[in-house]
This record gives structure tokens, C-alpha cells and sequence, in this order.
């Protein structure tokens, strides 16, 4: 008897995709994984130091400079993603490893990345 472990499907596909990501990409404490993670409504993003399995720095909408925003999940987004490279500025990080998690880098995912990087983050 065969297991199927991720059937059919968008989400089983992107989680076909999060494992083949993960496999190859790692983090360091001089180089973390950027982590994007996104729902209908919010969008997270996370710097990781695999070596010693912590998160470094975080941003969301989810906190307060996000509490009265108007605008687009789009904008939002980048916000984030300038939020996370002030913090990571802060903490001493300069570059990092984008990890998309196996989502597309368009949209959302990209804006982020974009918003990153004007931050001064080198992805």
C-alpha cells in the first residue's frame, strides 16, 4: 500500500514546490533566509538563521505601522518588505537568501522583495 502525501491540486503543488525549495536554500546567522508567507489577508515575512533555528527579524501587516493602512495588498507588501530591511539594518544583516516558500514571485511575493531590496536588503 502506497501513501500519497500531497495528492492533487494548487496547494499540493505549492507544497510539492515549498520542499524542493527547501532543499536547496538555507540560512546562516550572516546570511538568513528571507521568508515570505502569505494569506488571503496578511503577508509575513521572516529572517531565519537555520544553523542555530531561530528567527532573526520579522515584519507583517499584522503589526501596528500596519494598523490604519489603506492601499492595495500589493503595497502593503513592499511596505513590509522595507520594514524588514530597516530591522535587518538594525540587527546588523545586510544580505540574505529569499526563500518564496513556494509561492510565485509575482505579486505580492515580488513586491516584497522589491521593497527589500530598496531597503537596502541584498537579495
Amino acid at each position: 500500500m502506497s501513501v500519497k502525501v500531497f495528492g492533487k491540486g494548487t496547494l499540493a503543488a505549492r507544497r510539492r514546490r515549498h520542499l524542493s525549495i527547501r532543499k536547496k536554500v538555507s540560512g546562516t546567522p550572516e546570511k538568513p533566509r528571507l521568508v515570505v508567507t502569505r494569506s488571503n489577508r496578511n503577508i509575513v515575512a521572516q529572517m531565519v538563521d537555520d544553523v542555530h533555528g531561530v528567527t532573526v527579524v520579522s515584519a507583517s501587516t499584522l503589526q501596528a505601522p500596519f494598523k490604519d493602512f489603506e492601499g492595495t495588498k500589493v503595497e502593503a507588501a513592499k511596505k513590509v518588505g522595507l520594514l524588514l530591511a530597516q530591522k535587518a539594518k538594525e540587527a546588523g544583516i545586510s544580505d540574505a537568501v529569499f526563500d518564496r516558500n513556494g509561492y510565485k514571485y509575482h505579486g505580492r511575493v515580488a513586491a516584497l522583495a522589491d521593497g527589500a531590496r530598496e531597503g537596502g536588503l541584498k537579495i
